[in-house]
C-alpha cells in the first residue's frame, strides 16, 4: 500500500515538473525577428568600423546608425555590404539607388532592360518583366526636363546625357519591377537637390504702393464708457442720507450701515 502510493506520487511530480518547465514554442514571426535583430548588431559592429573611411560616402560617413541601416536594407535588395556603400545615397533624408544599383538589381531578378538610344538631349530605354513577352518604353528628353525645371541644376548642365538616363532608368525600373526595390523605388539622381515633404506656397513679389505704404493700425479694443442716469447732487451739505441708504440695493446684506456686522 505503502509502495503504491510512493509509486503515484513520483509520477505525479515527473509530470507536474514537466508542464512547469514547457514554454510556448516561438512562431516563425518571432525566430525571423530574432534572426534580424542578430543581424543588425552585427551589421552595426561592421558599421561602426568602416564610419570614418573613405569607403563610405559623404552622406553617411560618421553615422553608424545610418550606414546599419543601408547595409540592413541593401540586404534585403540582394546587395552586399561594401556594394551598399556603393550603391545607396541618403539625399534630404531619403535613401535612394545610384542608377546603376537599380539596374543591377532588377537585373540581377531576372528583368530585362535596354539602353535603345542615348545623347546629350534624348534618352530611350526599354524593359520587360522576366517571363513577359511585351516590352515597356521609356523616353526621356531636354524638353521634358525643362517643364520640370530641370535643367538650372549643376548636374543637368555637366552631364545631360546622365542625368537623361538616370531619369529614364528610375522610371522604367518602377514600371516594371516595382516590387523588386523593396521601399527605395527613386534613384539618387531624381531626388537630388529636391526638398521633399514640404509644400512652399509662392508669395505674390512686393509692390512699389506695398512697400511705401504706411503701417496700418493696429486694431484696439473698443472703448467703453459709463453714464450715469441721474447727476450728481452738488448741492448736497455732505451729510449721512439714511433713506438713501436703506433703500439702496448695492449694499451687501451685511455692511449696510447700522446693521449688525
Amino acid at each position: 500500500m505503502t509502495s503504491e502510493l510512493a509509486t503515484r506520487d513520483d509520477q505525479t511530480a515527473v509530470v507536474t515538473t514537466g508542464k512547469a518547465t514547457a514554454g510556448p514554442e516561438p512562431t516563425a514571426g518571432t525566430t525571423a525577428l530574432m534572426a534580424w535583430a542578430q543581424e543588425a548588431d552585427l551589421a552595426y559592429q561592421m558599421a561602426q568600423k568602416l564610419a570614418n573611411t573613405s569607403f563610405v560616402p559623404q552622406s553617411l560617413r560618421g553615422k553608424p546608425g545610418d550606414i546599419t541601416a543601408a547595409i540592413l536594407a541593401g540586404s534585403e535588395l540582394g546587395l552586399k555590404p561594401m556594394a551598399t556603400l556603393k550603391s545607396i545615397d541618403v539625399i534630404q533624408g531619403t535613401p535612394a539607388l545610384r542608377a546603376h544599383a537599380m539596374r543591377a538589381v532588377i537585373q540581377a531578378q531576372g528583368h530585362e532592360i535596354e539602353l535603345v538610344e542615348s545623347t546629350d538631349t534624348h534618352c530611350v530605354m526599354r524593359g520587360r518583366r522576366k517571363g513577359s513577352e511585351t516590352w515597356q518604353t521609356v523616353q526621356w528628353d531636354i524638353p521634358r526636363a525643362q517643364r520640370l525645371g530641370l535643367l538650372g541644376k549643376d548636374q543637368w548642365k555637366k552631364q545631360p546625357k546622365n542625368m537623361l538616363v538616370a531619369r529614364a532608368t528610375g522610371e522604367l525600373c518602377r514600371l516594371i519591377a516595382s516590387d523588386a526595390l523593396h521601399g527605395m523605388p527613386y534613384v539618387s539622381e531624381e531626388l537630388e537637390g529636391t526638398v521633399h515633404a514640404e509644400l512652399v506656397p509662392q508669395k505674390a513679389p512686393l509692390s512699389v504702393a506695398a512697400l511705401t505704404a504706411p503701417p496700418s493700425t493696429p486694431a484696439t479694443a473698443a472703448d467703453y464708457s459709463v453714464e450715469r442716469e441721474t447727476e450728481l447732487d452738488t448741492t448736497s451739505d455732505g451729510a449721512w442720507d439714511s433713506d438713501a441708504a436703506d433703500n439702496s440695493t448695492d449694499w451687501p446684506e451685511t455692511a449696510q450701515p447700522g446693521s449688525a456686522a
